[in-house]
């Protein structure tokens, strides 16, 4: 990606639509996680200078968006939406033809697993199993860097620990008190290229950061893993971590209102790779969401534009000084 100066982004934010308005109003949600930011901020920008929309965004979360979609109807694109944390709720809805899913916004989706940083692997390749790790775990620093308590990947977690019997290995369990430690603990390691064995998920700023590897836990068995999300499972199991399927979603009225905008937003899809990518350069730059989008937008014409019909690129390209 090509760097853009502060000034080149304040310009590309500040400029002027130059699409005619002709979709009207939208609604879109913005979660309170970083690449759900991002995610609306192309999204929207896209919107606006491209097709012409008049776009609100409207700040939520997983669960009070799909409860204002059953209730009110609204808002018309519910953007970033984990499938595993909507549950039955978000089904009833697609079964009562209130809503739809468009696109998986992120590809593979979004990524949990253990992992070691790739200098670590590169050394000593049996690390990249969960059996070589537990055959050496003076490599890893005889400790599992663990989730916070109340996270769902502390619950999942805890209980492959003792599927695995993993402290019987030598291996310390050390349990984070917040996702800040949990990062702390990755990024003050890996700075100084010593050893990290531990949880971790992405999109996220480390995995942007920092070149890590995942530890091959096993494979996926999704009866295993279902049970491994009930705390202290009676018969924990081994079972990898599935990908988490997540979408952008729109209501069937606006899907009829505005097709055009539905197809762009069913071609919209970001590697989870260049998402994080994306957070990483957002720390190191102290940089906005809506900064983040116009930096992908005018580095990444290629991609994009192939989301988009003739006439809104041009309009796009046009804004971005392409």
């Amino acid at each position: 990606m090509r760097k853009l100066t502060p000034v080149a982004l304040l310009c590309a934010l500040s400029a002027p639509s130059l699409a005619v308005a002709e979709c009207g109003e939208v609604s879109i949600t913005q979660m309170s996680w970083a690449s759900n930011a991002v995610v609306t901020g192309v999204a929207t920008f896209i919107m606006e200078q491209g097709y012409g929309c008049d776009v609100t965004v409207i700040p939520s979360d997983t669960v009070p968006a799909v409860t204002s979609v059953a209730e009110n109807g609204e808002p018309d694109i519910v953007t970033e939406l984990w499938l595993n944390s909507a549950g039955e709720a978000y089904l009833r809805l697609e079964e009562q033809g209130k809503i739809k899913r468009v696109a998986e916004v992120l590809d593979p989706g979004g990524i949990e697993g253990w992992w070691i940083p790739t200098y670590l692997a590169e050394k000593h390749p049996e690390l990249k199993t969960i059996e070589g790790i537990m055959a050496n775990p003076e490599l890893v620093d005889s400790r599992f860097n663990n989730c916070p308590s109340g996270w769902g990947c502390r619950v999942v977690s805890d209980n492959l620990v003792r599927a695995l019997d993993l402290k019987a290995s030598g291996i310390t369990v050390f349990d984070h008190g917040s996702g800040e430690t949990l990062a702390t603990s990755m990024a003050s390691a890996v700075q100084s290229e010593e050893p990290w064995f531990g949880y971790y998920w992405g999109p996220t700023v480390p995995l942007g950061k920092y070149d890590m590897t995942r530890v091959k836990i096993g494979d996926y068995k999704p009866d295993v893993h279902t049970r491994n999300q009930t705390q202290m499972a009676e018969n924990p199991g081994v079972s990898e971590f599935p990908a988490a399927t997540i979408l952008t979603a729109v209501t069937t009225s606006f899907g009829e209102r505005e097709p055009e905008v539905v197809e762009m937003l069913g071609n919209m899809t970001f590697k989870t790779s260049t998402m994080s990518a994306l957070l990483a350069w957002m720390d190191e730059n102290n940089a906005s969401a809506e900064e983040a989008a116009v930096y992908f937008l005018s580095n990444n014409t290629d991609e994009w534009s192939s989301w988009l019909n003739a006439s809104a690129t041009e309009k796009l390209a046009n804004v971005l000084g392409q």
